[in-house]
């Protein structure tokens, strides 16, 4: 499982490698160069899902498990 994961900011397309939680999800993020707070997209539980380059752990355990989760809130 990988716990490293860079987040592309939408809004000025800046990179930023970020470690995730292995137990929760970050709903929020506040960019660190242009200080727009960014939230997950419509359908994804968290910013790592949604602007990562790597999904939350909990959504890698999901798909490694064939699991159906979508969302690790659910869990």
């Amino acid at each position: 499982m990988q716990t490293v994961s860079t987040i592309t900011c939408p809004c000025c397309v800046a990179l930023t490698t970020e470690t995730m939680p292995t137990n929760a999800c970050w709903f929020f993020y506040k960019c660190p160069h242009c200080h727009k707070r960014l939230k997950p997209l419509a359908g994804d539980c968290c910013v790592f899902c949604s602007y990562g380059d790597v999904p939350c752990p909990p959504i890698q355990e999901a798909r490694e498990n064939g699991s159906g989760s979508t969302c690790c809130t659910s869990q």
